[in-house]
Parts: C-alpha cells; sequence; structure tokens
C-alpha cells in the first residue's frame, strides 16, 4: 500500500509541474491547462429536472469512483465519510440512510437484496439494500477505486489500486481467489471496473495490458497488451487501462491513456483493430457508432467495425468530462463545473447543457434508467433529468376584431 501511495503522490507531483497537458485525476483545482470557455449555444433540446437533492457529502474533493446505482425503484448513493442513502427513484425522497464511518471509494453495485462498496483502507462491505445493515466485511489488499462486480453465481470480483483482482464469495465475503499483477511505477489514480462476459470476466491494467480471467477460479484465459509503454520519461509511458472495458456482442472495446483504442475478440483475445486514441473517461456504444471521451476532453465518435473516425467535437476540452451515456439520439456528458452537456449523436454539435451544481464537479457517468438520467456531483447533489426535442414555436394565435370576436382570415379592421 505505502508503494501505490508513494506513485500516486508522484504523479500528483508531476501533473502539477507539468504545463503541456491536463493530468487526469490529480491536482484538479490547479488544473496547469485551463478549461475551454463555453460559449453560447442554440438549444434544441429541453433538459428538464425532476428533482434535485443532497443526500451525501460526496467526495470531499477526492477523484473517488462513487457511482448512483439503480434497483428496484431506488437510487444508491455513497460518499467519502461512510454515508450510504437509498433514494426513491421517482420523488427523490429519501428512503434510509446508513453512517458507517467508513471511507467508500469505489461503488456501489447491487444484486437483487445486497450492495457492495469498497474503500480507501482496502476493505469490501456488504449491505443490505433493504436498510444499509451490515451483512459481512472482507479485507483486500489496496483502496478500491473501481465498481465491484456481481458474476451472477454467487461471486464478486473486484479490481484494487495495486492490480489485483479478488473473488469474493457473495454470501460470506471470503476470498476464494486473487491474481496480482505486476504494477508500474507510475500510474494514474484509477483502476478499470471488471467486465462480466460469458465466458469469463475482463479486466483493463496499468501498463496498458488486457486480462481475461475464469470467475471460478481466477485462471487467466488470455492476456493482450493494447498500448505498449513508450517514451523517455516515466509519466509518458504511462499506458494505464482505467476505461472500463465495453462489451459489445463478441467484443470488448477499450481505450488506453497515452496509447490506443482496440477492438479485441472477447473468446481468443486477438486484437480486432487498433487506432491511436488516448483515453481513460470511458467508453459507450448505439448501433454501429463508439463513442469516446479523450484524455483531453473531446468527445470522438467512430465506426464499431473499424475504429474509423466520424466526428470529433473539441469544445469541451479540458473540462474533465464522463464517459457518455445514450440517451436515444444524444450523447451526455457531465464536467468539472457541474455541467451536464447534450450532444448530437450524429455530428458531434452541442444541443444543450444544465449546470446541476456550482460547488463541484461530475466524474461519475450520468445514469440512464427507463428514459430518466441520474446525475450524481462530487458534491453529493443527486439529480434526476429528463431530455426531450424542443417544440417547433407556435403559430401565432389569429388576430381579433373589435369586441374580441375572431374572424377569419384577418380582421378587416386594419387589414
Amino acid at each position: 500500500m505505502g508503494a501505490v501511495l508513494m506513485r500516486i503522490g508522484m504523479l500528483g507531483l508531476i501533473g502539477l509541474l507539468t504545463g503541456c497537458e491536463s493530468m487526469p485525476w490529480f491536482g484538479q483545482d490547479k488544473n496547469p491547462t485551463p478549461p475551454t470557455e463555453l460559449t453560447k449555444l442554440v438549444a434544441e433540446v429541453t433538459i428538464t429536472p425532476r428533482w434535485s437533492v443532497r443526500p451525501t457529502q460526496g467526495a470531499e474533493g477526492r477523484h473517488l469512483y462513487l457511482v448512483p446505482a439503480f434497483a428496484a425503484g431506488r437510487i444508491y448513493v455513497a460518499d467519502a465519510t461512510g454515508r450510504v442513502v437509498a433514494v426513491d427513484a421517482d420523488s427523490g425522497k429519501t428512503l434510509w440512510q446508513r453512517d458507517t464511518g467508513l471511507s467508500f471509494s469505489g461503488g456501489p453495485a447491487l444484486e437483487t437484496d445486497r450492495l457492495v462498496l469498497g474503500t480507501s483502507q482496502g476493505e469490501l462491505v456488504a449491505l443490505a439494500a433493504a436498510d444499509g445493515r451490515e451483512q459481512w466485511r472482507s479485507r483486500l489488499g489496496s483502496e478500491v477505486l473501481s465498481v465491484p462486480r456481481f458474476t451472477g453465481d454467487g461471486l464478486i470480483v473486484v479490481h484494487t489500486l495495486d492490480d489485483t483482482l479478488t473473488g469474493i464469495d457473495a454470501a460470506t465475503g471470503k476470498e476464494r481467489w486473487h491474481v496480482a499483477y505486476p504494477a508500474p511505477v507510475l500510474t494514474l489514480r484509477g483502476s478499470s471496473t471488471p467486465t462480466l462476459t460469458p465466458s469469463g470476466v475482463v479486466v483493463g491494467l496499468s501498463g496498458g495490458k488486457l486480462v481475461k480471467l475464469d470467475t471460478h477460479d481466477g485462471a487467466p484465459l488470455w492476456e493482450v497488451v493494447i498500448s505498449r509503454p513508450s517514451g523517455r520519461s516515466e509519466l509518458a509511458r504511462i499506458a494505464d487501462i482505467d476505461a472500463d472495458p465495453l462489451l459489445v456482442d463478441h467484443q470488448i472495446y477499450v481505450g488506453s491513456y497515452h496509447g490506443d483504442l482496440a477492438a479485441v475478440d472477447v473468446a481468443t483475445g486477438e486484437v480486432r483493430w487498433r487506432r491511436e486514441l488516448s483515453a481513460y473517461a470511458g467508453l459507450a456504444t448505439a448501433d454501429d457508432s463508439l463513442f469516446i471521451t479523450d484524455s483531453q476532453d473531446q468527445v470522438w465518435s467512430a465506426d464499431l467495425n473499424t475504429g474509423a473516425g466520424r466526428w470529433k467535437q473539441d469544445a469541451l476540452r479540458y473540462r474533465q468530462l464522463t464517459a457518455p451515456t445514450v440517451l436515444g439520439q444524444w450523447l451526455l456528458v457531465g464536467d468539472l463545473e457541474g455541467y451536464v452537456h447534450v450532444l448530437n449523436q450524429a455530428d458531434g454539435r452541442l444541443v444543450g447543457r444544465i449546470q446541476i451544481t456550482k460547488k463541484d464537479g461530475i466524474t461519475a457517468r450520468p445514469l440512464l434508467v427507463d428514459g430518466r438520467l441520474y446525475v450524481y456531483a462530487k458534491d453529493g447533489t443527486l439529480t434526476a433529468l429528463t431530455v426531450g426535442a424542443m417544440s417547433s414555436p407556435k403559430s401565432p394565435p389569429p388576430p381579433f376584431c373589435k369586441g374580441g370576436r375572431r374572424k377569419a382570415p384577418l380582421c378587416k379592421k386594419g387589414r
């Protein structure tokens, strides 16, 4: 754990001293590259807040992987002080809250009646979804900065900051297996969330490697290098995969920092295509398009089958964007000033924005459930939004003559 913290501290220092580009996650309040100023746009969509509450204290200024989770009409959120809250998804009303005193850093994840969260102290904690009562606690080797993954067969796979993957029994919290991978000297402060596939779990690691493990015993099924570290300095050699791998049909799509965007066959680990693009926030897909937030906070559209670029939106550079969320014909991303931006999926045009909080930014990808978006900001603000196409301007009412009587097509007087 001490070595991990040393790597994090070194990277934070280097990020503050380097003026060439925005460093993800580190020194966010002292970003050496100023965020692009927002310009006036012509709104083409309506963004309607259904409710907005602040049930937690959020991340307390730290970069954590705390995200909203949905199940059975409830939104669950947690904060860095150990508070977990269940909120009614329709009204925003708090249904229950539990103050655990733990320093939550990743999650929650949900399955049936149980939610699990990781902590900065390297623990995995299971709580009852009904009331937040603790069910068990398991000791891991390092901080959890990703969302634990339920596999559906009684197992939870957790990826910790030191690049250890651990299989935990969902009922008891006991360890079934663990696999440790060596981490580079310098890494980003983050870890990719394991992606479940029909034949195993896929995880991106520091150093640009993608691995697939058997969920039963943790045995490696294949390993492939997406991006090889290159450059003269340790900083330039960072090639971490922090973006969560995305499964579409039989392929895994993944992006690395200072590296490549790639499509990988989920059965064999064979790289189908690879394109140079640095990314760490995350990916999304719709139809035959892949959408990416890159490391300079530009949003891209690429062909899902070839990786060829279609459009790029650079009006939000260095605004520390979240991974995109697809909603109908639009894409939505959050930023460092609490704005949610709406982009046209076809050409990347900015068509709307709303600021849900002025106190802090948004790092969690907006959560889409049944056409409604739930956005969780770093200050603990939780907002439900709906997005719709702006209606056409209404035709002016017909004129009225003296006495208020309507005549068609025009009143004779004043014609």
